[in-house]
């Protein structure tokens, strides 16, 4: 078998590469849903700063946290998050890892914040797992310039 450097994959150039349009349509449907996940956890985050008693927690929980304290940390982790769901749109690595992460910290706040609103934390979860889908499978299709 005769080696091309032509064909090498150290010569490979991205920019040669076939980009699948679904795929580059998943992952800007990952960075969309990652802009509004951030947002639902900002206005998460602002409820239960203006109404601390709008969120009621069930007795006997294993992580009680104060709402206020909640409050906080949604608002300050869904600003990152949405921001991250922007960069996503450059391609860039960086972007994508930080997706990545910001997915997986989405998930554990909406996990600790289950007992006080179940079904809208299983949806927020449900939505993570699909953007880490997204990001890590079909993330490198979107070119960045």
């Amino acid at each position: 078998m005769v080696h091309d450097s032509k064909t090498s994959t150290s010569n490979y150039d991205r920019s040669t590469r076939e980009h699948s349009e679904g795929a580059v349509g998943v992952t800007v449907l990952a960075g969309t849903l990652m802009i509004m996940t951030g947002i639902f956890h900002a206005f998460q985050g602002f409820v239960a700063l203006l109404n601390d008693t709008f969120y009621i927690v069930l007795p006997e929980y294993v992580l009680q946290f104060d709402i206020t304290t909640w409050g906080w940390i949604h608002l300050i982790l869904g600003v990152l998050v949405a921001l991250a769901g922007g960069a996503l749109f450059r391609g860039a690595v960086w972007a994508r890892t930080v997706a990545v992460i910001m997915a997986c910290v989405s998930m554990i706040l909406s996990f600790v914040w289950m007992p006080f609103y179940p079904l809208w934390s299983l949806a927020i979860i449900a939505l993570d797992v699909f953007i880490i889908w997204a990001v890590t499978v079909h993330g490198r299709d979107i070119v960045a310039d």
